[in-house]
């Protein structure tokens, strides 16, 4: 006899008894154990053909070892696949959710990359119309300063000519005042001298 422990499987057949010993003669400890269940198999007699087994409910008895398989039965497979089949379903479901969900969160991007770049381009349009205002305003500045240096020495130039005209002014009123003087001067002189150089009557007579 081997002492071992193993999960096995009682194989498709619908009920296996269970008895307390390695023959039909022993009484029956377990009306049977439907296919597909697991028990743990505690050790196998080749003799007789008989293994010691405990169910999942904590019986202990003996069956044929012809009725317990390695591998899960079709019946346990189906229900594996089907849960597997189920896993797989609901994964695919969530992949499906994700792949909404990031389709939809890539179209957002792409229409915030879109409004995002106009803006850029609309800043650098600004951009440049700021510098070419800018460059306008230095050429506006550059061109009042010149302007302004020009109203100075034009208003230095006519102070200038005013203070010119005033002194002209000045002089040819004087100049008038001599002249006019002279003439008045001229006047009596000759108002003296006419009368000197004018013949007299008794002079005239003895002619």
């Amino acid at each position: 006899m081997s002492a071992f422990s193993e999960s096995m499987y009682i194989d498709d057949t619908l009920l296996v008894p269970i008895r307390s010993g390695e023959s039909t003669s022993y009484r029956i400890v377990h009306k049977g154990i439907s296919s597909g269940t697991k028990v743990e198999v505690l050790e196998q007699r080749k003799e007789t053909g008989y293994s010691k087994i405990i169910t999942p409910g904590g019986t202990e008895g003996y069956l044929p070892t012809r009725y317990l398989t390695a591998e899960p039965i079709a019946k346990i497979k189906l229900v594996q696949a089907n849960k597997t089949l189920a896993n797989l379903k609901q994964e695919h479901e969530t992949l499906q959710k994700t792949f909404i969900e990031l389709k939809s969160e890539h179209q957002s991007l792409s229409k915030n990359y879109k409004e995002t770049e106009q803006s850029l381009d609309k800043n650098v349009q600004e951009l440049n119309h700021i510098r070419s205002v800018s460059d306008n305003a230095l050429n506006l500045d550059l061109r009042n300063r010149e302007l302004r240096e020009e109203n100075e020495q034009l208003r230095n130039n006519l102070e200038l000519v005013q203070t010119d005209n005033s002194r002209l002014k000045e002089k040819t009123e004087s100049n008038m005042m001599f002249a006019g003087g002279g003439l008045v001067l001229l006047g009596v002189i000759l108002a003296l001298l006419i009368p000197m150089i004018k013949p007299s009557k008794k002079s005239d007579s003895w002619a």
